[in-house]
């Protein structure tokens, strides 16, 4: 049989199917090629089955088994029907393979998710490289889809109920030690060795798989029906509390898999079709397939015609709490690494924040205890230059005072090799106005990480009107190594993220002052999907900090930065929120809160009721109105930067698309019409509506359009 993407031979009575025999693809995926292929093998495997001792799963390509189905096929599929049928064909190749009479092994090597962890799941035996690339999951729900080949009958009857609702609700996926350790792969070999193994597997030299005895008793537990209802309702209740209820996929997922469970595979899987047809057509998913798309177009190289530099050798300015965070960066990342501050004591809190962050990843088993001192080991703390002249790429992360900055620039340039590149961890400050203490300012940028560093995905990578390509180009091919997510942005107040979360923080200090309560101005904002309120936000960010940010914004922005000035009086009582264990809430010791601060309430108004909805409208559409203004002055060049950075930057509700996304499906004309409302009945100067969003209703185009 001729093929293209898949390898097909026979040797010694076995069939070995090959997948990414097609080379021009980094990753395997299942396309629609792909699957017609696989099909057309099937057929003729199943001919000829009775000829054969076996038929075994495995990949062409190093570190890659299947990654999944091709997200733009996915795509494609615009009616419910037509979405259930795509499951349905899927479904029907992998019946194929687990009604195979002969005995069926998948070798995994690398990623195997989604369709590629269902195919193997459709095998008699699933056996994994011991390597580091290789993964097991099933990440549907993160693109708030459910596993519609197979995958959420198949699971269950693998790794048993818990194990299985754990991993399709959570979309997590699995090394090589923790699949085996949960049954779901036989063992683990050296890649080279597994199709060595598989055969030794067929002669005979089958691995027991021994289950723990509290695994047992779950098994036991599973088979009655009180054990699965209380399965089911913890599953159930954890959901909620995570997704507070707003995502469909987990709650579709439940309902499919409780209701369902136990009935004959052809019925499940027609309920699994159907429901895999519901989801993909729907806002939600359509949304989170949105932001898929946003993060692989944000790995693209910047300047296709230039070769980025690569940064070996590392150095941090300033060890405080931002410091050491990102000094912990760049040794997980493998950099040798200087952190200089001015003395002893302010080493040890960089230290102390680098450890932290190794510590929860020790504990989270991400990394062994040998990696563990290795990594902390390439972090050297020195109060002087002694080596920056080996360094590759410093980034200065010290106090936001603009003279003090421009003097460490000046002096520490001296010390740096001609190539190194020099960056500034700023939140707010002028890029531009640092890059005039520089004698190359080409080689300087803004690199504006959020904090906490080791849990924040966004980088804002800051241009100037003197930086060069090839810093911008170096700068995105480093910050995509360390795993964290780009956007290029222009210099201005607040640059991208701050400026857009500025007008929501702002205006909730005005409703404060209005009578609206704490709680009720957190929960709407909740509700919406944000992460967390903007009191509770602002508690994490510092008052004080807050407050600088804002006066900051308010020289650069005019009358529709002003402040309500809430902050003020806070900053005189020592309410500056987690830090200090006051804010708008009170905080143990730990950091956990335990209830809104009573002497804010005595500061405040008395609360007058406002609908949840009017609280929304009024937090949400000055960002809009800023967006506008951004796009309009080419801070970004497109919506999906707003919305890639909002989303990755604070939070913004990810089944919402992103600001911009979520703006075109309310309707642009609806929403200006409510920020001239507001700008008659609240603030002319807070509300005044953007040009560039008064034109973009009146030609009829949405944000998109463009």
């Amino acid at each position: 049989m001729e093929t293209k993407y898949i390898d097909y031979n026979i040797e010694d009575n076995i069939l070995f199917v090959g997948f990414g025999k097609e080379t021009s693809k980094s990753m395997t995926v299942l396309d629609e090629a792909t699957l017609t292929e696989l099909g057309s093998i099937l057929e003729e495997a199943t001919r000829i089955q009775h000829d054969l001792k076996a038929v075994i799963f495995h990949s062409m390509k190093k570190n890659v088994f299947l990654a999944g189905a091709d997200i733009t096929l996915i795509d494609s599929l615009n009616e419910e029907s037509e979405a259930a049928e795509g499951a349905s064909k899927g479904q029907m190749l992998y019946n194929m393979v687990e009604d195979l009479s002969v005995k069926t092994i998948a070798c995994v090597d690398g990623p195997c998710l989604g369709g590629g962890l269902e195919l193997a799941l459709s095998c008699d035996e699933i056996i994994c490289s011991d390597s580091s690339k290789t993964v097991l999951g099933l990440p549907e729900v993160k693109l708030g889809i459910l596993p519609g080949f197979g995958g959420t009958y198949r699971l269950p009857r693998k790794v048993g109920l818990p194990t299985s609702l754990d991993m399709i609700l959570s979309g997590k996926t699995l090394n090589s030690r923790k699949a085996k350790k949960l049954g779901l792969v036989l063992d683990s070999f050296p890649a080279e060795n597994l199709i060595y193994a598989a055969k030794n597997i067929l002669n005979g030299s089958k691995i027991k798989n021994k289950s723990s005895f509290s695994e047992s008793l779950t098994s036991l537990a599973m088979d009655n029906a009180l054990g699965k209802k209380i399965v089911f309702q913890k599953a159930r209740e954890s959901v909620l509390k995570l997704t507070k209820g707003q995502y469909e996929a987990p709650l579709k997922i439940l309902d499919l898999m409780e209701k369902h469970g136990g009935k004959s595979r052809e019925v499940y899987l027609k309920k699994e079709a159907e429901f895999f047809g519901q989801l993909c057509v729907g806002s939600q998913s359509k949304n989170l397939r949105h932001i898929f798309f946003m993060m692989e177009q944000s790995k693209k190289p910047p300047f296709k015609s230039i070769r980025p530099a690569n940064l070996k050798n590392g150095a941090v300015l300033g060890a405080g709490t931002m410091g050491g965070g990102i000094a912990w960066l760049m040794a997980n990342d493998g950099m040798n690494t200087l952190m200089k501050d001015l003395n002893v004591e302010a080493l040890e809190l960089g230290f102390k924040q680098s450890s932290s962050n190794f510590r929860q990843a020790l504990k989270r088993r991400k990394i062994t205890k040998d990696q563990f001192q290795k990594k902390q080991r390439l972090i050297q703390g020195q109060t002087n230059y002694d080596g920056f002249e080996n360094v590759d790429l410093v980034i200065e992360a010290i106090i936001e005072n603009m003279d003090i900055k421009k003097q460490v620039f000046s002096d520490m340039e001296k010390n740096v090799s001609p190539d190194c590149l020099i960056t500034t961890n700023t939140s707010s400050l002028s890029i531009n106005e640092m890059s005039k203490a520089l004698e190359k300012p080409e080689r300087f940028a803004g690199l504006h990480f959020f904090n906490p560093v080791n849990k924040m995905p966004l980088v804002e990578i800051i241009r100037h009107d003197s930086v060069s390509d090839e810093t911008l180009a170096a700068l995105h091919k480093w910050v995509l190594k360390t795993k964290k997510t780009p956007v290029i942005v222009g210099d201005g107040p607040g640059f991208l993220v701050n400026r857009i979360l500025m007008p929501y923080l702002n205006e909730a200090g005005y409703l404060l002052t209005e009578g609206v309560s704490i709680k009720e101005l957190d929960e709407a904002c909740l509700k919406f999907g944000m992460p967390m309120g903007p009191c509770r936000l602002l508690d994490e960010i510092g008052i004080d900090v807050a407050d600088k940010v804002a006066k900051i914004m308010f020289e650069g922005l005019g009358d529709r930065a002003k402040d309500s000035g809430q902050a003020k009086t806070m900053i005189e009582k020592n309410f500056l929120g987690k830090k200090t264990g006051k804010g708008f809430y009170l905080y143990d010791q730990k950091g956990k809160v335990q209830g809104v601060n009573p002497e804010v309430l005595e500061m405040l108004p008395s609360s007058k009721h406002m609908e949840r909805n009017e609280i929304q409208m009024r937090v949400v559409t000055p960002m809009i109105n800023e967006a506008s203004y951004i796009l309009d002055e080419k801070i970004v060049e497109t919506p999906d930067q707003v919305d890639l950075g909002l989303i990755f930057g604070i939070g913004f509700p990810p089944f919402r698309g992103g600001l911009c996304k979520y703006a075109d499906e309310e309707g642009l004309e609806r929403l200006l019409s409510a920020i001239e409302g507001f700008s008659t009945t609240v603030s002319s100067e807070r509300y005044k509506a953007s040009p560039y969003l008064v034109n973009l209703v009146k030609n009829k185009q949405k944000f998109y359009d463009l």
